[in-house]
This record gives C-alpha cells, structure tokens and sequence, in this order.
C-alpha cells in the first residue's frame, strides 16, 4: 500500500483515515512546503466540504460512490447522516477489514477483488456489496493460507463488537449494524448532509 499518499491526505484533513492517530504523529498539519504555517480559516462550505472529504478517504471512495450510497441513506427510515455511516460500514470491504483479514481498507478491497471471499456460500468480488445483519463471511478454501491474509490476521488484536470472526474455520459474520457511539467520533456527519443538502 502507498502509504505516502494516504498520509498527505490525512494532514489535508486532519483526520487519520487509518484510524490509528499514526498519520498525525509526526507532522499534525497540512501537507507542503506551508503546511504549517498557513492555516486558513474555513468557510462553512470549506468546513462541510472536509468533513465529507474525511470520510471519503477513509473508506476509500470516489465521489460517485459516496453520493450514491448518501442518496441510498436518505430512504432509509432512521437518521440520515447515522444510517450513511451504517451503510459504509456494511460495506463488504469494510467488514473484511473490520474482520481483520486486511491491515487496510485498501487491502480488503483487492482481498474481495480477485476472489478470496464467499458472502453466506456464494462467491462475491465486488467491494461495494451491502452485506446484511447475520451475513456470513467465509474465505475460500484456496485462499486459507493466502500470505497477505495470515499477515493480517496474525497483527490483528482486536474487532468491532457488530462483527465476529472464528480463525479454526476462517470465516466471520456481520452480526449487526453498528451503533453511531461504536463509530468513529471524530465524523461529524450532520455536516456531510450539510453539504449534500445545499
């Protein structure tokens, strides 16, 4: 993974999209030669606009993506901003990501790409996949000892309390929903519908 790339996109937004704080330690500013120095004050559309920016590049997303899956919250029956948070993470990607199987996001998007993942038996390879409560998620026999997979695991210490993972049969399930207090609080997302709304 370039990790340079996802770093300067953390600055920009000051906003570790690894989740790890790591990005910040160093250099808790923009990126660029006047990173530190100019610190501009934002208007309200700059302000919106950052938030929606953070949670693009945290779950790694072109604009279409996000648009489509913010237009897909607005029918749902709960919160808005909530449910667009919820529907993110019910991302196949995602989960895979939650489930430990990739150290990124980015990795758990190739994982699903080239064909590591069955979704309750059958074969998925698309990223974008909406996963339900109770789906299973199973590795493929013949990817049970994928290096990148077992590196992963192997490094992962902790999951999200809306997914479980069983390492003896390599396989894990998306139990639930996530809870807007088991997310991540540095997203203001009432802001997110701010701008989309405009």
């Amino acid at each position: 993974m370039l990790i340079g790339p996802v770093y300067k996109k953390s600055r920009r937004v000051g906003f570790s999209i690894l989740e790890t704080g790591k990005e910040l330690l160093k250099k808790p500013y923009g990126p660029g030669q006047h990173g530190n120095s100019r610190k501009r004050k934002l208007s309200n559309y700059g302000i919106q606009l950052t938030e929606k920016q953070k949670v693009r590049f945290m779950y790694g997303l072109n604009e279409r993506q996000l648009k489509k899956t913010f237009i897909e919250a607005g029918k749902m029956k709960g919160i808005h901003g909530e449910d667009f948070l919820k529907l993110l993470e019910s991302r196949l990607d995602n989960v895979v990501y939650r489930m430990g199987l990739a150290n990124t996001r980015k990795g758990a998007r190739q994982i699903v790409n080239h064909g590591h993942i069955k979704v309750n038996g059958k074969k998925v390879d698309i990223p974008s996949f909406k996963l339900k409560p109770s789906d299973t998620i199973i590795i493929n026999e013949s990817s049970k000892d994928h290096p990148a997979i077992l590196e992963a695991l192997e490094k992962t210490t902790t999951r999200v309390s809306y997914v479980s993972f069983d390492l003896n049969k390599m396989e894990g399930t998306f139990i639930r929903y996530p809870e807007r207090n088991e997310l991540n609080a540095d997203i203001n997302e009432s802001l997110i519908v701010e701008f989309y709304s405009r």
